[in-house]
């Protein structure tokens, strides 16, 4: 039984990923059962005896990945003593995932780009979770003194868009970079440069004087 067990969680994890990567990289609707049964190496009625359909598929894979970015990012204000450090760490560790995870960004984008079509009840719900750890940070920074009171949503969006559209947009500013070499596109600046830059210009902007 258990290793049937483990057989299925593998089989499962391995559904997922590819279907992370297929629905990224076509967009909900384009993305088929099909392509994703034989990136996965099964048949698509497992795919449907684990989530019902490409709708219950979907929408386990954007629940597992706003479960995980939820995870690191509040894992890391643990060691944290400070707002500002908070801030630092909710940056960074955001920062690396979008990474790590470049289907992620992705993924998020195309679905606000819908308006939460997809899994609406879902991402709203996880999107007001991450939201509430940054606005955490910030109600701290104002209790301790060192932040001005500022718009948390605004903040978000500045911090989650910058990154996220950084990510996805590597290939076209590539591009751009290559057809005219006098166009700063960033291409060539490190993420943790471009990751430090943004959490001094957010910090600088809360600091009180």
């Amino acid at each position: 039984m258990a290793k049937a067990t483990r057989n299925a969680e593998a089989t499962k994890a391995k559904i997922i990923q590819n279907a992370m990567l297929l629905f990224a990289k076509n967009g909900y609707d384009a993305a088929t059962a099909d392509e994703i049964a034989k990136a996965s190496g099964v048949n698509k009625a497992m795919i449907f005896y684990y989530y019902k359909n490409k709708a219950g598929l979907y929408s386990a894979v954007m629940s597992d990945l706003f479960d995980a970015i939820y995870k690191e990012v509040g894992d890391s204000r643990k060691c944290c003593n400070s707002a500002t450090a908070e801030l630092r760490a909710f940056i960074e560790t955001y920062s690396s995932y979008a990474q790590k995870h470049s289907y992620f960004p992705a993924l998020l984008l195309r679905e606000l780009s819908d308006s939460g079509a997809h899994v609406p009840e879902m991402m709203f719900a996880s999107m007001r979770r991450l939201f509430a750890l940054l606005n955490d940070i910030l109600r701290k920074g104002e209790k301790e003194g060192v932040f001005k009171h500022s718009i948390p949503m605004v903040l978000h969006f500045m911090i989650i868009g910058t990154l996220n559209l950084l990510v996805t947009t590597e290939p076209l500013r590539r591009k751009a970079a290559e057809e005219d070499s006098t166009i700063d596109t960033c291409i060539e600046c490190p993420m943790d440069e471009i990751t430090e830059y943004i959490f001094t210009t957010i910090k600088t902007t809360l600091e009180v004087k």
